[in-house]
């Protein structure tokens, strides 16, 4: 989608409701503001929205250095999900979960959010048992998450292939029902929105080139290719490129950068009810309301900030798609994409302070990012306003790779979904 296009899309969505040209219009720049958001995606917006709405900040401009929603929002497969292994993540994902179950009504914009249900095959006895190792852990913390037998699997989604000689053998899946998808690109826009009739400043084709900090290191504003903008506060909130921006604070950050791919299908009619996973395939699948098949594939091996990915990454999921659902092996696709992931060395973001006054940092999140937007946009707007963590992200914060108190959710989140 071209930047003309997003925007079109989103002001034809407004077209008929009172002050929407003054919503989407690309405001010139104050010369200062209390909080200044750097990144204009799902997370960024939230948090401007919620700021202004729970926190009664509303002196805020939100700068994009392209448009909004076109980086990993909008290049994302859309699953919702809170079946997560660890308090911490079992806590911020659910409050997310839960505040996507009323973002529609809560924005007045329809989010197009899906509980179909979001299945994790296991082709292994380690599989089965780190599944129902999780399955116990969520239940213990509130999160819905049910074993089914390869037959249970089969009745849930049809196109599984659970015969006995398969290459793939399904031996059982976690099921958690109330997760599912929704619509990566209105996520944004909702938020955009309502930010903006609240008195946020949204601003695009403003790119960061410096963070600017007095002679005691704290935060006074930001360099841009605007001008030079001054805030009390500055909230980094930009995939993929954090450790870029933050470098230009002094900070350096506990990232790496990765490539990340997807594809999707030619249109058909309704044949895939829910989402399904495989960790140890690194493929995963639902369909989209329009008829595509969304297909995501695991991270390329490298450090990189391409958005192409290796063809072989792409070949290998399509393969074991082919293989667990031998329906599809004749279906076309229609294109492929690729978004930069930031991945910290337990795999769960950072929701934290830094070490400079007045900077914090939202990032790290890996390939799970799209399912926590309402919730770490919350919990973040809370912890800039409050110059403290909400107790929802306490144990996300920069520190704990020097103390060594990790959040290791590698096998949870080291497929991309």
């Amino acid at each position: 989608m071209t930047p003309f296009n997003a925007l079109t899309l989103a002001k034809e969505a407004l077209r008929g409701q009172k002050g929407w040209e003054k919503q989407w219009t690309n405001p010139e720049p104050k010369s200062k503001y209390d909080v200044i958001i750097i990144g204009a995606g799902g997370h960024g917006l939230g948090t401007a929205y919620y700021l202004a709405k729970e926190h009664g900040i509303t002196n805020i401009a939100v700068l994009e250095k392209g448009w909004l929603g076109g980086g990993n929002t909008g290049r994302n497969t859309t699953i919702i999900r809170s079946n997560y292994l660890y308090d911490e993540s079992a806590g911020l994902y659910n409050h997310s979960l839960n505040l996507w179950k009323t973002l529609s009504q809560e924005l007045n914009y329809n989010v197009m959010f899906s509980p179909r249900g979001v299945m994790m095959l296991a082709h292994s006895v380690h599989d089965v048992q780190s599944a129902q190792r999780h399955i116990h852990a969520n239940r213990l913390n509130g999160v819905d998450n049910q074993w089914l037998t390869p037959q249970q699997a089969k009745e849930y989604c049809p196109p599984l292939d659970i015969s006995k000689d398969s290459r793939y053998p399904v031996m059982g899946a976690a099921l958690q029902r109330s997760g599912g998808t929704a619509r990566h690109d209105a996520v944004a826009w909702g938020y955009a929105r309502k930010a903006s009739a609240l008195g946020v400043d949204i601003i695009q084709n403003c790119e960061v080139t410096g963070i600017n900090r007095s002679p005691d290191g704290k935060v006074t504003g930001v360099e841009t290719n605007r001008g030079t903008i001054g805030a009390k506060k500055v909230g980094v909130v930009a995939a993929g490129h954090t450790s870029v921006l933050m470098e230009m604070a002094g900070v350096r950050m506990p990232l790496e950068s990765y490539p990340l791919q997807a594809l999707v299908s030619e249109p058909v009619k309704p044949c895939f009810p829910c989402v399904v996973m495989s960790n140890a395939v690194h493929a995963y699948i639902s369909q989209s309301d329009k008829g595509e098949l969304v297909i995501g594939a695991g991270t390329d091996q490298y450090l990189s900030y391409s958005q192409t990915g290796s063809m072989h990454i792409l070949q290998h999921t399509l393969d074991a798609i082919v293989e667990l659902y031998p329906m599809f092996s004749r279906m076309k696709m229609l294109r492929t994409w690729g978004g930069i992931v930031d991945v910290t060395p337990d795999r769960s973001p950072i929701l934290s302070k830094t070490p400079v006054g007045g900077l914090y940092v939202n990032c790290g999140w890996g390939t799970g990012g799209f399912k926590a937007t309402p919730g770490s946009a919350n919990v973040f707007a809370h912890t800039i306003a409050n110059d403290a963590p909400h107790k929802i992200n306490e144990g996300f914060t920069l520190d704990r790779f020097r103390s060594g108190r990790l959040i290791d959710e590698a096998a949870a989140a080291a497929v991309a979904h």
